[in-house]
């Protein structure tokens, strides 16, 4: 008799969560379903730390594939197993604030950044006066946060830089490539190029690719003549440029991490799309071009969080960006294995940030992407006009990717749908529903009552 009007109210408030459009997993399965520090009566209302993870390019079918490829179709990622799951829209705007409904990832960076939408190609400024506004990582550090970014790209690319700089277009990443900044530049009062600005942010730690930005010569200002690599000597950075340097990089003074020229070798190699398909083939899991000792992006989230934790931000918190680059990257190349292998990387991310989570439920991880890509899974039968390629699962069985967003030569493109949006720890259900992508700065601004 006693349990009848629990269970009533119990199935009451089923229904109306699933009236609201949310899901409501079975009791018996959720702990297994949403793995470690799911949402419960004892999750903080406000967080000290935040985790942001950006798969940049991975929407839906970039999610879909490397789960069939690497743990089948009734498989589950990491990135599947968050309590809050919902989905974001990603379009940039004109110089007059009218949409533009397919965003690159500087715009789309920019409107999670500053809770503002941007023109394509602008880093962090308005869309028609080109002025700067405030970013998340900007507040976090006047609230006495730690702050990090960690990314395989280059860590002047556009999802990186939308955190610590302001420049009128994506391409200003080094002292040498100002040209399509003449406003920025350190002469007209300027901030100076995207890799000055950030280690001038004194971001705790910056962990990526992008050296030969980091080696060209300042021309301009105070650090005249230096590189700025030696710019962040100066500012008492700890410069890394392997794992086993990284391994010993300590807290209390800023961790600059450059191992790789430019954006850091893919971990998986294989054949790329091509017209007519290809023969069905299994990715290798190596590349030659990865330099021995490059640390993949998971040993470079744990070391971020070991760093960000027993260093300035073990009082105050910490607000942490991770970026899986180049599931974009080559998804512009029309290349799936280099895509699957970078989203598998980026998962084993996501499970370093949750585990990280489960032993601090006060830190709120989101796992997201900055915009929608180019690949499909089409019927074996399928021809498709553009590139294609017929993978072997690890299930044994045979899926055909399709690219057919641009003609074959050419890059692939970005599309303008909406994208998955998942987060567990406190404010997670803000997550849930069809948001923008400018209402995840509100989210993790309140998450961490930043003002």
């Amino acid at each position: 008799m006693g349990s009848r009007p629990y269970r009533r109210r119990l199935a009451w408030g089923a229904a109306a969560l699933l009236v609201a459009g949310i899901a409501v997993p079975a009791a018996a399965s959720a702990a297994e379903h949403h793995g470690p520090s799911d949402v419960s009566s004892r999750t903080p209302k406000n967080a000290k730390n935040v985790i942001l993870l950006i798969g940049d390019g991975m929407g839906d079918s970039e999610i879909t594939l490397a789960r069939d490829y690497t743990v089948g179709a009734a498989g589950r990622l990491n990135m599947d197993k968050f309590p809050m799951t919902g989905a974001y829209t990603t379009y940039a705007v004109d110089k007059n604030g009218k949409p533009d409904y397919v965003t690159d990832s500087a715009a789309s960076g920019t409107g999670w950044a500053t809770g503002r939408k941007t023109v394509n190609g602008r880093i962090s400024k308005t869309p028609g006066t080109d002025k700067p506004m405030t970013t998340i990582l900007e507040l976090a550090q006047q609230g006495g946060l730690a702050t990090g970014s960690v990314t395989t790209a280059e860590l002047t690319d556009a999802t990186p830089a939308v955190l610590a700089s302001h420049a009128t277009d994506r391409s200003c990443q080094g002292p040498a490539d100002m040209k399509a900044c003449p406003n920025d530049t350190i002469a007209k009062g300027g901030p100076g190029s995207i890799a000055e600005q950030s280690v001038n942010h004194k971001v705790d730690v910056l962990l990526g690719g992008g050296r030969n930005r980091f080696d060209q010569k300042i021309t301009e200002g105070r650090y005249q003549g230096l590189t700025v690599t030696q710019q962040a000597e100066k500012l008492g950075y700890q410069i890394v440029t392997d794992a086993k340097s990284l391994s010993s990089a300590r807290a209390g003074k800023p961790v600059l991490g450059l191992f790789a020229p430019g954006n850091v070798p893919v971990e998986w190699t294989g054949k790329s799309a091509a017209v007519g398909g290809t023969a069905a083939q299994r990715c290798v899991t190596s590349n030659a071009e990865r330099k021995a000792g490059t640390p993949d992006l998971e040993s470079q989230t744990r070391k971020a969080l070991e760093l960000l934790d027993t260093g300035k931000g073990k009082k105050k918190g910490f607000f942490l960006q991770v970026e899986g680059a180049s599931i974009d990257k080559r998804d512009h190349a029309a290349d799936p294995c280099g895509q699957i292998g970078e989203t598998a990387a980026f998962d084993r991310a996501v499970k370093a940030a949750r585990e990280y989570a489960a032993k601090h439920p006060d830190t709120l991880v989101v796992t997201t992407a900055d915009h929608g890509h180019s690949s499909q899974i089409v019927p074996l039968e399928a021809n498709p006009p553009g590139l294609s390629s017929t993978l072997v699962t690890n299930e044994g069985q045979q899926l055909k990717v399709n690219y057919s967003t641009n003609t074959p030569g050419q890059s692939q493109e970005h599309t303008g749908t909406e994208v998955r949006i998942a987060a567990q720890g406190p404010q997670s259900q803000r997550v849930l529903g069809v948001t923008d992508q400018t209402e995840l700065f509100t989210t993790i601004r309140t998450a961490l009552s930043l003002r």
